[in-house]
Protein backbone atom coordinates (compact mmCIF):
# COMPACT_ATOMS: atom_id res chain seq x y z
CA UNK A 1 0.00 0.00 0.00
CA UNK A 2 1.55 2.96 -1.23
CA UNK A 3 0.33 6.38 0.86
CA UNK A 4 1.13 10.10 -0.01
CA UNK A 5 1.51 11.66 3.09
CA UNK A 6 2.03 15.65 3.29
CA UNK A 7 2.81 18.11 6.19
CA UNK A 8 2.66 21.93 6.77
CA UNK A 9 2.11 22.08 10.25
CA UNK A 10 4.86 25.12 10.51
CA UNK A 11 7.65 26.12 8.31
CA UNK A 12 8.36 23.12 5.81
CA UNK A 13 6.21 21.97 3.14
CA UNK A 14 6.67 18.67 3.24
CA UNK A 15 5.89 15.14 0.95
CA UNK A 16 6.43 11.81 0.90
CA UNK A 17 5.47 8.65 -0.25
CA UNK A 18 5.82 5.59 1.43
CA UNK A 19 5.09 2.15 1.10
CA UNK A 20 3.44 -0.42 3.33
CA UNK A 21 4.26 1.74 6.46
CA UNK A 22 8.20 1.08 6.41
CA UNK A 23 9.48 1.49 2.96
CA UNK A 24 10.61 5.12 1.98
CA UNK A 25 10.38 5.95 -1.63
CA UNK A 26 10.81 9.99 -2.25
CA UNK A 27 10.65 12.40 0.80
CA UNK A 28 10.91 16.26 -0.62
CA UNK A 29 10.51 18.81 2.45
CA UNK A 30 10.81 22.36 1.44
CA UNK A 31 12.54 24.41 4.11
CA UNK A 32 11.62 28.45 5.32
CA UNK A 33 14.54 28.50 8.23
CA UNK A 34 16.39 30.78 5.84
CA UNK A 35 13.33 32.98 5.75
CA UNK A 36 12.32 33.10 9.35
CA UNK A 37 15.88 33.14 10.58
CA UNK A 38 16.50 36.70 10.56
CA UNK A 39 13.62 37.09 12.70
CA UNK A 40 14.90 34.55 15.11
CA UNK A 41 11.42 32.24 15.06
CA UNK A 42 8.66 31.54 12.80
CA UNK A 43 6.35 34.24 11.54
CA UNK A 44 3.07 32.65 11.44
CA UNK A 45 1.34 34.84 8.28
CA UNK A 46 4.87 34.48 6.41
CA UNK A 47 4.63 30.67 6.83
CA UNK A 48 1.36 29.73 5.13
CA UNK A 49 1.59 32.06 2.27
CA UNK A 50 5.29 30.21 1.35
CA UNK A 51 3.07 26.88 1.72
CA UNK A 52 0.75 27.99 -0.60
CA UNK A 53 3.37 28.84 -3.16
CA UNK A 54 5.21 25.08 -3.13
CA UNK A 55 2.85 22.50 -1.76
CA UNK A 56 2.14 22.04 -5.34
CA UNK A 57 5.34 21.21 -6.47
CA UNK A 58 6.40 20.18 -3.71
CA UNK A 59 3.85 16.96 -4.16
CA UNK A 60 4.82 16.56 -7.59
CA UNK A 61 8.15 16.48 -7.03
CA UNK A 62 7.60 13.39 -4.31
CA UNK A 63 5.40 11.23 -6.80
CA UNK A 64 8.27 11.63 -9.55
CA UNK A 65 10.88 10.75 -7.26
CA UNK A 66 9.09 7.64 -6.07
CA UNK A 67 8.58 7.21 -9.58
CA UNK A 68 4.57 6.81 -8.70
CA UNK A 69 2.13 7.89 -10.90
CA UNK A 70 -1.64 9.13 -8.89
CA UNK A 71 -2.45 5.61 -10.15
CA UNK A 72 -0.13 3.97 -7.83
CA UNK A 73 -1.21 5.65 -4.65
CA UNK A 74 -3.80 4.14 -2.50
CA UNK A 75 -4.42 6.82 -0.04
CA UNK A 76 -3.46 10.66 0.86
CA UNK A 77 -2.56 10.97 4.56
CA UNK A 78 -2.39 14.56 5.81
CA UNK A 79 -1.69 16.81 9.21
CA UNK A 80 -4.60 18.65 10.68
CA UNK A 81 -3.31 19.26 13.98
CA UNK A 82 -1.77 20.58 16.00
CA UNK A 83 0.45 23.44 14.20
CA UNK A 84 0.01 27.16 12.97
CA UNK A 85 -3.43 27.66 11.47
CA UNK A 86 -2.48 29.24 8.29
CA UNK A 87 0.37 26.44 7.98
CA UNK A 88 -2.21 23.87 8.41
CA UNK A 89 -5.00 24.90 5.92
CA UNK A 90 -2.43 24.64 3.18
CA UNK A 91 -1.67 21.39 3.82
CA UNK A 92 -5.29 20.28 3.97
CA UNK A 93 -6.97 21.89 1.95
CA UNK A 94 -4.36 20.55 -0.49
CA UNK A 95 -4.86 16.96 0.49
CA UNK A 96 -8.67 17.75 0.69
CA UNK A 97 -8.82 18.68 -2.89
CA UNK A 98 -6.08 15.94 -4.13
CA UNK A 99 -8.67 13.21 -2.71
CA UNK A 100 -11.76 14.25 -3.92
CA UNK A 101 -10.11 14.80 -7.48
CA UNK A 102 -7.98 11.39 -7.27
CA UNK A 103 -10.91 10.09 -5.39
CA UNK A 104 -8.15 8.57 -3.02
CA UNK A 105 -9.40 7.66 1.13
CA UNK A 106 -7.82 10.74 3.00
CA UNK A 107 -6.54 10.06 6.61
CA UNK A 108 -6.22 12.99 9.00
CA UNK A 109 -2.58 12.40 10.85
CA UNK A 110 -2.13 14.17 14.38
CA UNK A 111 2.01 15.62 13.86
CA UNK A 112 3.28 15.27 17.16
CA UNK A 113 1.76 11.54 16.91
CA UNK A 114 3.75 10.85 13.82
CA UNK A 115 6.98 11.71 14.81
CA UNK A 116 7.32 8.88 16.76
CA UNK A 117 6.34 6.72 13.54
CA UNK A 118 9.41 8.53 11.44
CA UNK A 119 10.83 5.20 13.81
CA UNK A 120 8.93 2.69 11.86
CA UNK A 121 10.45 3.50 8.50
CA UNK A 122 13.32 0.93 8.09
CA UNK A 123 13.98 0.68 4.36
CA UNK A 124 14.88 3.47 1.58
CA UNK A 125 15.60 3.94 -2.21
CA UNK A 126 18.19 6.58 -0.70
CA UNK A 127 21.60 6.03 1.62
CA UNK A 128 20.01 6.44 4.96
CA UNK A 129 20.82 5.21 8.17
CA UNK A 130 17.67 3.52 9.36
CA UNK A 131 16.92 1.54 12.09
CA UNK A 132 17.39 -2.45 11.52
CA UNK A 133 13.89 -3.60 12.69
CA UNK A 134 10.48 -1.49 13.67
CA UNK A 135 9.99 -0.76 17.24
CA UNK A 136 8.00 -3.05 19.77
CA UNK A 137 5.06 -3.09 21.62
CA UNK A 138 4.55 -1.63 24.07
CA UNK A 139 7.11 1.17 23.62
CA UNK A 140 7.90 4.46 25.46
CA UNK A 141 7.90 6.97 23.15
CA UNK A 142 9.86 10.44 24.17
CA UNK A 143 8.95 13.30 22.09
CA UNK A 144 10.87 16.51 22.13
CA UNK A 145 10.56 19.31 19.80
CA UNK A 146 10.24 23.40 19.43
CA UNK A 147 6.61 23.07 20.47
CA UNK A 148 6.57 19.34 22.80
CA UNK A 149 8.18 17.40 25.16
CA UNK A 150 5.92 14.48 26.43
CA UNK A 151 6.54 10.73 27.79
CA UNK A 152 4.29 8.53 25.69
CA UNK A 153 3.36 5.02 26.60
CA UNK A 154 1.99 3.17 23.39
CA UNK A 155 0.79 -0.05 24.20
CA UNK A 156 -0.30 -0.75 20.35
CA UNK A 157 -1.08 1.31 17.33
CA UNK A 158 -3.56 3.82 18.17
CA UNK A 159 -3.43 2.87 21.54
CA UNK A 160 -1.35 5.29 24.54
CA UNK A 161 -1.15 6.77 27.18
CA UNK A 162 0.53 9.86 28.19
CA UNK A 163 2.38 9.87 31.10
CA UNK A 164 3.58 13.49 31.36
CA UNK A 165 4.31 16.35 29.66
CA UNK A 166 5.88 19.80 29.76
CA UNK A 167 4.33 21.95 32.13
CA UNK A 168 5.92 25.80 30.63
CA UNK A 169 8.29 25.78 27.90
CA UNK A 170 9.51 22.77 25.47
CA UNK A 171 12.95 22.01 25.67
CA UNK A 172 13.06 22.93 22.09
CA UNK A 173 11.55 26.00 22.54
CA UNK A 174 14.19 26.45 25.97
CA UNK A 175 16.65 25.73 23.68
CA UNK A 176 15.56 28.58 21.13
CA UNK A 177 15.68 30.87 23.68
CA UNK A 178 18.64 30.08 25.49
CA UNK A 179 20.36 30.28 21.83
CA UNK A 180 19.10 34.21 21.33
CA UNK A 181 20.65 34.96 25.31
CA UNK A 182 23.92 33.59 23.87
CA UNK A 183 23.55 35.30 20.42
CA UNK A 184 23.22 32.29 18.32
CA UNK A 185 21.55 31.31 14.68
CA UNK A 186 17.51 29.72 15.11
CA UNK A 187 17.60 27.86 15.49
CA UNK A 188 18.57 27.30 18.61
CA UNK A 189 19.07 23.47 18.99
CA UNK A 190 21.47 22.55 16.21
CA UNK A 191 22.91 26.13 17.06
CA UNK A 192 23.93 24.99 20.73
CA UNK A 193 24.81 21.33 20.12
CA UNK A 194 27.48 22.84 18.05
CA UNK A 195 29.18 25.42 20.16
CA UNK A 196 28.17 23.33 23.33
CA UNK A 197 31.17 20.54 21.46
CA UNK A 198 34.15 23.56 22.64
CA UNK A 199 32.63 24.15 25.82
CA UNK A 200 32.52 22.61 29.29
CA UNK A 201 29.29 20.94 30.43
CA UNK A 202 30.64 21.61 34.41
CA UNK A 203 31.25 25.10 33.96
CA UNK A 204 27.89 26.34 35.44
CA UNK A 205 25.63 24.82 37.84
CA UNK A 206 22.16 24.89 36.63
CA UNK A 207 19.01 23.70 38.52
CA UNK A 208 16.61 20.75 37.76
CA UNK A 209 12.91 21.52 38.53
CA UNK A 210 11.32 18.77 40.45
CA UNK A 211 7.68 18.39 40.07
CA UNK A 212 4.49 16.20 41.18
CA UNK A 213 4.41 13.93 38.42
CA UNK A 214 7.74 12.17 38.07
CA UNK A 215 7.17 11.99 34.07
CA UNK A 216 6.43 15.74 34.08
CA UNK A 217 9.09 18.56 32.05
CA UNK A 218 9.58 22.19 33.30
CA UNK A 219 12.34 24.22 31.17
CA UNK A 220 11.27 27.47 32.21
CA UNK A 221 13.37 27.71 35.42
CA UNK A 222 16.43 26.64 32.98
CA UNK A 223 15.88 28.97 31.10
CA UNK A 224 15.56 32.27 33.40
CA UNK A 225 18.45 30.28 35.62
CA UNK A 226 20.79 31.16 32.06
CA UNK A 227 19.62 34.23 31.67
CA UNK A 228 20.34 35.39 35.66
CA UNK A 229 23.67 33.74 35.33
CA UNK A 230 24.52 35.23 32.01
CA UNK A 231 23.57 38.65 33.29
CA UNK A 232 25.58 38.05 36.42
CA UNK A 233 28.79 36.71 34.40
CA UNK A 234 28.97 40.10 32.51
CA UNK A 235 27.87 42.31 35.20
CA UNK A 236 24.61 43.77 34.09
CA UNK A 237 21.00 43.72 36.03
CA UNK A 238 17.56 42.94 34.62
CA UNK A 239 17.02 46.38 33.46
CA UNK A 240 19.78 45.69 30.77
CA UNK A 241 18.49 44.23 27.25
CA UNK A 242 18.58 40.60 27.34
CA UNK A 243 19.46 40.40 23.31
CA UNK A 244 22.19 42.85 23.73
CA UNK A 245 24.06 40.28 26.62
CA UNK A 246 25.52 37.76 24.11
CA UNK A 247 27.37 41.05 22.83
CA UNK A 248 29.58 41.31 26.38
CA UNK A 249 30.31 37.05 26.31
CA UNK A 250 33.58 35.89 25.64
CA UNK A 251 33.73 32.53 23.19
CA UNK A 252 34.89 30.61 25.25
CA UNK A 253 31.92 31.94 27.76
CA UNK A 254 29.36 31.65 25.58
CA UNK A 255 30.70 27.82 24.33
CA UNK A 256 30.42 27.00 28.32
CA UNK A 257 27.05 28.10 28.89
CA UNK A 258 25.76 26.33 25.87
CA UNK A 259 27.52 22.98 27.08
CA UNK A 260 25.99 23.75 30.39
CA UNK A 261 22.67 24.19 29.15
CA UNK A 262 22.34 21.24 27.38
CA UNK A 263 23.99 18.85 29.69
CA UNK A 264 20.72 19.48 32.01
CA UNK A 265 18.45 19.65 29.51
CA UNK A 266 19.60 16.56 28.00
CA UNK A 267 19.99 14.89 31.69
CA UNK A 268 16.31 16.32 32.55
CA UNK A 269 15.18 14.15 29.45
CA UNK A 270 17.62 10.98 29.61
CA UNK A 271 16.68 10.69 34.01
CA UNK A 272 12.57 10.71 33.44
CA UNK A 273 12.80 8.65 30.77
CA UNK A 274 14.82 6.38 32.64
CA UNK A 275 12.33 6.32 35.11
CA UNK A 276 9.26 5.71 33.25
CA UNK A 277 10.97 2.76 31.62
CA UNK A 278 11.87 1.45 35.01
CA UNK A 279 8.44 1.48 35.64
CA UNK A 280 6.70 0.33 33.06
CA UNK A 281 9.50 -1.77 31.65
CA UNK A 282 8.36 -1.48 28.01
CA UNK A 283 9.97 -3.64 24.82
CA UNK A 284 11.65 -0.94 22.81
CA UNK A 285 12.24 2.70 23.80
CA UNK A 286 12.28 5.69 21.49
CA UNK A 287 12.90 9.18 21.11
CA UNK A 288 11.08 11.49 18.32
CA UNK A 289 10.58 15.31 17.33
CA UNK A 290 13.12 17.64 16.00
CA UNK A 291 15.38 17.83 19.45
CA UNK A 292 15.72 13.85 18.55
CA UNK A 293 18.80 14.45 16.16
CA UNK A 294 20.95 16.06 19.32
CA UNK A 295 23.68 13.73 19.43
CA UNK A 296 24.10 14.33 23.19
CA UNK A 297 20.44 12.82 23.84
CA UNK A 298 21.37 9.77 21.90
CA UNK A 299 24.82 9.14 23.46
CA UNK A 300 23.18 9.38 27.22
CA UNK A 301 20.08 7.22 26.28
CA UNK A 302 22.20 4.88 24.28
CA UNK A 303 24.93 4.82 27.29
CA UNK A 304 22.42 4.40 29.73
CA UNK A 305 19.45 2.49 29.11
CA UNK A 306 19.22 -1.23 29.57
CA UNK A 307 17.48 -1.72 26.25
CA UNK A 308 19.66 -0.97 22.78
CA UNK A 309 17.69 1.91 21.56
CA UNK A 310 17.88 2.71 17.14
CA UNK A 311 17.75 6.14 16.11
CA UNK A 312 16.11 7.47 13.09
CA UNK A 313 17.85 9.59 10.58
CA UNK A 314 18.66 13.26 11.23
CA UNK A 315 16.57 14.44 7.93
CA UNK A 316 13.59 12.12 9.72
CA UNK A 317 13.43 13.91 12.97
CA UNK A 318 12.47 17.03 12.39
CA UNK A 319 9.32 17.96 10.22
CA UNK A 320 8.96 15.63 7.57
CA UNK A 321 6.04 13.93 5.47
CA UNK A 322 7.43 10.19 5.84
CA UNK A 323 6.27 10.03 9.25
CA UNK A 324 2.54 11.00 8.16
CA UNK A 325 2.64 8.34 5.70
CA UNK A 326 4.26 5.53 7.78
CA UNK A 327 1.51 6.41 10.59
CA UNK A 328 -1.06 6.54 7.95
CA UNK A 329 -0.45 3.18 7.03
CA UNK A 330 -1.51 0.93 10.56
CA UNK A 331 -4.80 3.76 10.57
CA UNK A 332 -5.37 2.92 7.07
CA UNK A 333 -5.10 -0.94 8.17
CA UNK A 334 -8.24 -0.26 10.64
CA UNK A 335 -10.02 1.76 7.97
CA UNK A 336 -9.61 5.19 9.58
CA UNK A 337 -10.55 7.68 7.44
CA UNK A 338 -12.03 11.11 7.00
CA UNK A 339 -14.64 13.03 4.89
CA UNK A 340 -12.79 14.77 2.60
CA UNK A 341 -16.11 17.45 2.56
CA UNK A 342 -15.72 17.94 6.17
CA UNK A 343 -12.17 17.55 7.32
CA UNK A 344 -11.34 20.76 9.52
CA UNK A 345 -8.07 21.33 11.22
CA UNK A 346 -7.42 21.93 15.14
CA UNK A 347 -4.24 24.34 15.85
CA UNK A 348 -3.94 22.67 19.75
CA UNK A 349 -5.01 19.01 20.11
CA UNK A 350 -3.81 16.90 22.78
CA UNK A 351 -2.29 12.91 21.43
CA UNK A 352 -4.63 12.16 24.59
CA UNK A 353 -8.12 13.38 22.03
CA UNK A 354 -6.84 12.13 19.07
CA UNK A 355 -6.15 8.21 19.58
CA UNK A 356 -8.08 6.49 17.10
CA UNK A 357 -8.23 2.82 18.95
Amino acid sequence: MKILGIESSCDETAASVVEDGFRLLSNVVHTQIDIHSQYGGVIPEIAARSHIEVIMPVIAKALADAECTWDDIDAIAVTYAPGLIGSLLAGTLAARTLAIQKRKPLIAVHHVEAHVYANFITESKHALELPVSQPQFPMLALIVSGGHSQLVLFHDHGRYELLGQTQDDAVGEAFDKVAKILGLPYPGGPSIAEVALQGNPHAYSFPKAKLKNPYDFSFSGLKTAVLRAVQREVGKDFTFPSHELSGLLTSSQQHDFAASFQQVAVDTLVATTLRAYGDYSPASVVIAGGVAANQELRRQLAQRLPIAIEYAPMNLCTDNAAMIAALAYPMAQHKTYTDPYTLEVIPSLSMTKSAWR
